[in-house]
């Protein structure tokens, strides 16, 4: 269920949410992003039209809800122009934030278009999207990974270290979602802990496979959660917490930010998509698994999205520099 306020939409757009949650099962999370752009937008053509300043305080207080079809269904492209004119240079939105507002634009027109038969002609269809810059994945060392898990065994405070080892072991070993990770029953285990199933983006799910280490930090941490004390817990979560209910994301987040902080690695801003950026990166570099393994391992849709762990690691660099044949020529001393 999207947690944003839908009261304040449209009826169109209340419909664009419903349809996308249930017929596409699309997340709540993407879902409520879809809302928070198309509200900006709404509000940003209501107002140029209406000649608000997008500056003031009556910008912020306009009421979407008593938008009507016709007034949704007359935009125009040279209007989406000029909003990404003014996500540009008034909000000084980068790439990615302006790729998102389009997607949601576009999204919801041809919704309306197909789906709904209000339109003949979606009036972003033909719009591009701004170019990202291709960023290569953050992610831990090996060596960074080892001082991760050390920090975890090392914490003498923590009356959760089994469930937590267990949770970063999973991270740094199947490559997970923070979703993915938090959503996994005790059922979804099989009985010789070499996989279990994830529920992944779009409600589509996948066989994680497990290997000696998750096994490991599984078998020491089952005992715990079977434990008499959790029965009390009344849910078929793998990992719970301190009030015995499902672990939630932010509470992963936050002992993983911990654990990182112990291990000395705060500085560099790491996350938990870090760490399966990790997972992926140590797989395909050391590793050496095929690209479309590793697709199938992450969930991915599109193979084009896991060839960015194809990047070549520094450490390959500086051997193919030190490997030149002319590499040990030096300059020779001139006579004196």
């Amino acid at each position: 269920m999207a947690t944003f306020p839908l009261e304040q939409m449209p009826q169109l757009i209340k419909d664009f949410a419903a349809y996308k949650l249930t017929i596409q099962a699309c997340s709540s999370k993407t879902v409520d992003e879809y809302l928070c752009d198309l509200r900006l937008f709404f509000k940003y053509i209501y107002a140029t039209r209406n000649r608000i300043s997008l500056f003031s305080e009556f910008f912020d207080k306009i009421d979407l809800s008593r938008l009507d079809n016709d007034f949704i269904c007359s935009v125009t492209t040279e209007e989406i122009y000029d909003f990404f004119i003014y996500l540009t240079n008034e909000r000084r939105n980068g790439a990615s934030a302006k790729s998102r507002k389009l997607s949601a634009i576009k999204a919801f027109y041809k919704f309306i278009c197909q789906k709904k038969r209000l339109m003949d002609k979606n009036p972003a269809i033909d719009m591009e999207g701004p170019k990202k810059r291709q960023a290569l994945p953050k992610h831990l060392s090996m060596e960074e990974s080892l001082s991760l898990l050390d920090a975890v065994e090392s914490d003498t405070e923590s009356q959760s270290k089994e469930r937590d080892y267990a949770i970063i072991t999973l991270f740094l070993n199947c490559g997970m979602r923070l979703s993915e990770l938090c959503g996994i029953n005790l059922s979804d285990l099989d009985r010789e802990l070499r996989s279990l199933r994830v529920l992944g983006k779009g409600n589509k799910e996948r066989i994680v496979y497990l290997n000696d280490a998750c096994r490991d930090a599984l078998n020491k941490y089952l005992p715990i959660r079977r434990d008499e004390k959790y029965k009390r817990a009344n849910t078929n979560a793998l990992f719970v917490s301190k009030q015995y209910k499902r672990i939630s994301n932010k509470t992963v987040q936050w002992l993983v930010y911990k654990y990182l902080s112990l291990a000395g690695l705060e500085y560099k801003h790491y996350s938990t998509h870090k760490l399966r950026h990790t997972a992926a990166t140590l797989m395909y570099q050391t590793g050496k698994v095929d690209v479309r393994v590793l697709k199938e391992i992450l969930g991915h849709e599109q193979l084009n999205t896991t060839q960015i762990y194809t990047h070549v690691s520094n450490k390959g660099m500086q051997d193919a520099i030190n490997n030149n044949p002319l590499a040990s020529v030096k300059r020779k001393k001139k006579d004196s």
